[in-house]
């Protein structure tokens, strides 16, 4: 992965020269890694995605929910990613869906997505939802709305999804597939994850709910800038020299005030591998009626009942070009210099003449 961000928009992964042939002005392109961790990659798949799931909002109340796990689990986390970042996904929308069905005798749905850092790169693993407030009832012909400011108890939220995290945690089949190493091994014994459990059943574990005031359309995009990149943009470092590393950060206990943190070379690598998920590990996840398996059929009911029109909007994916056209107005494919359109493309070699691989 490392490997795919150094060699990300050089020569080691080839790209294209472009060329006018009416005034001869010539331009060099390379091909991004397309890493998912990338700073700077899958800009326009992102745009997509944030099209694609604003086409399919209904007309009814949103809720921003955000489920945390306890800092107590971030090492055992670590040592294991996908068996518990898989777990916080399972339960937290099995709390989610309980809740639909108990409180409002239906079906709920939710877009998760999993975050795992904080202002400075340092773990917190935790998913954010953006819930529509109201259920689909079992037959398909009702709406059932929630409290239009108001979705569930963050409480009793809290206290379920607690409850459904540590029971499923302390299964068999979990406890005898969990990885220990130097900063956990405290826990392989039964008597250290016993007291483990027990400290995280003391604690109050912190669930938010809250209409968004921009609308369901802020949390999307909020989302969205960290759906297909990792932990830190470019545009937040702010210096590079002598071995160390300055960005800048919101400082949450001192209201949100920007500062600057200041991080040896090193220390930033290793706060910025923390993030790196698993391979084939899906960050981002649909429950409920806007599960992919059943979200084209239950959208219909629920847009009808609502009294929209039961099929929404197709919103085709966009090209490079077409997304410059309407971020900056530039037309890509014009020769910046004559305005002759289109330029020509020549591949260029790969530098070494081997390819590295790339994501899909």
């Amino acid at each position: 992965m490392i490997d795919a961000i150094v060699a990300c928009r050089t020569a080691q992964l080839g790209g294209h020269a472009e060329l006018s042939p009416q005034c001869g002005f010539e331009r060099y392109a390379y091909n991004s890694c397309r890493n998912r961790h990338g700073p700077k990659c899958q800009i326009v798949t992102k745009a997509n995605w944030v099209e694609a799931r604003r086409a399919e909002l209904l007309p009814t109340p949103y809720f921003h929910t955000v489920m945390t796990l306890p800092h107590e689990l971030n090492p055992l986390i670590l040592g294991n990613k996908r068996l518990l970042l898989g777990l916080l996904f399972h339960t937290a929308s099995d709390t989610l869906l309980q809740f639909g069905r108990t409180n409002l005798g239906g079906q709920l749905g939710a877009i998760m997505v999993l975050h795992t850092w904080d202002q400075v790169l340092q773990a917190h693993f935790h998913l954010h939802a953006l819930v529509p407030g109201g259920a689909l009832a079992d037959d398909g012909s009702l709406w059932v709305p929630t409290h239009p400011k108001f979705l569930f108890s963050v409480k009793a939220l809290g206290e379920v999804f607690r409850g459904k995290f540590l029971g499923a945690l302390q299964a068999p089949a979990i406890t005898q597939a969990l990885c220990f190493n130097a900063h956990t091994d405290h826990l392989s014994t039964q008597a250290g994850f016993s007291k483990l459990i027990d400290q995280l059943y003391d604690k109050n574990w912190i669930v938010y709910a809250k209409r968004p005031f921009g609308g369901p359309e802020q949390v999307i995009d909020y989302v969205g800038r960290y759906t297909h990149r990792v932990a830190i943009s470019n545009h937040r470092i702010v210096d590079v020299r002598d071995g160390r590393v300055c960005f800048t950060y919101r400082n949450r206990k001192k209201d949100d005030r920007l500062q600057i943190l200041h991080l040896t070379a090193h220390a930033f690598i290793q706060r910025f591998l923390l993030h790196i998920l698993p391979a084939g590990f899906v960050r981002i996840r649909y429950v409920g009626f806007l599960a992919n398996r059943c979200k084209a059929q239950a959208l219909q009911p629920c847009r009808h009942a609502l009294g929209q029109n039961p099929d929404p909007p197709v919103v085709p994916p966009k090209t490079v070009a077409q997304w410059m056209q309407q971020w900056r107005g530039i037309d890509i494919t014009r020769c910046p210099q004559c305005g002759h359109q289109p330029l020509l493309k020549t591949p260029l070699p790969i530098a070494g003449g081997v390819s590295m691989p790339r994501a899909p």
